[in-house]
């Protein structure tokens, strides 16, 4: 289902990846690009961004703790991978909370159609229908897996990209296809920046392969890398653990865990 090569062609081509993002997590996605075997940068100032954009592999856009200057640099780098045709993933963080991200983010789909768009359930959720809310970043933990899967689908087609809802199952999708990725393990929920580390390691796959592929790739590669980094010692540990995980993952070890299903929408 996920084709084996596309680890290794990452990892001999080290794609750079221009990632702005929030600083919460800018850390944590520099170096699970780095791990991974991608080349991270994390330029974000206006004046700047759209050279530096034009430059990469792929792009990562993430509207984690957003700023004025942020928002301006997201416009210019997705209008500037849009006309060099770089591959695009917008990670819709907080927009189940934020009315302005809500349309912010909006405005960025229209008119600049990322190749991948990702969101926990409830961001999925708000985006499908701009008038469900929730309280915080966190998903809401009710939302049924149907519900999300088909609201996932029907932004899919709608706006011609790949969509990512993570959760306990990552969902994924084209609107033609749809993925279920059951890997995973309950401390990445626990500790901070898992899921901007997802749309990074997404956007390093685009750099080598299909918008699907490169989707569902990075849910079953964070995904294990979780399962394989597990411990008892507590989330400090887990952390260590995923981050070491991540470097030395192989395209065998995803072979032999992957735990992944597709269905019928």
């Amino acid at each position: 289902m996920i084709p084996k090569l596309y680890l290794s062609s990452l990892r001999d081509r080290s794609p750079l990846i221009h990632c702005i993002t929030n600083p919460i997590s800018i850390n944590q996605c520099a170096n699970a690009l780095l791990f991974l075997g991608a080349r991270p940068i994390m330029a974000e100032h206006p004046r700047e961004v759209r050279e530096i954009t034009e430059t990469a592999a792929a792009l990562m856009l993430n509207l984690g703790n957003i700023t004025d200057a942020r928002m301006e640099s997201i416009k210019i780098s997705a209008e500037a991978a849009a006309e060099k045709g770089i591959s695009t993933l917008l990670d819709l963080v907080g927009i189940s909370c934020s009315e302005m991200r809500r349309f912010f983010a909006l405005d960025i789909v229209t008119k600049h159609r990322p190749a991948v768009l990702k969101g926990n359930y409830s961001e999925i959720r708000a985006f499908y229908d701009l008038s469900y809310t929730c309280a915080g970043v966190d998903a809401d933990a009710t939302l049924a897996l149907s519900e999300i899967t088909d609201a996932a689908a029907s932004l899919a087609v709608k706006y011609g990209c790949t969509v990512i809802a993570s959760g306990k199952t990552d969902i994924v999708t084209d609107g033609k296809r749809t993925l279920l990725i059951k890997n995973g393990c309950e401390y990445l929920s626990r500790v901070t920046g898992t899921g901007c580390m997802l749309g990074a390691i997404c956007a390093a796959f685009l750099a080598v392969c299909p918008p699907l592929d490169a989707a569902s790739l990075s849910c079953a590669f964070l995904g294990i890398c979780g399962e394989l980094a597990a411990t008892e010692k507590g989330p400090g540990s887990f952390f260590a653990n995923l981050m070491d995980n991540i470097g030395v993952l192989t395209e065998d070890d995803i072979t032999k865990y992957i735990n992944a299903e597709e269905t019928t929408i």
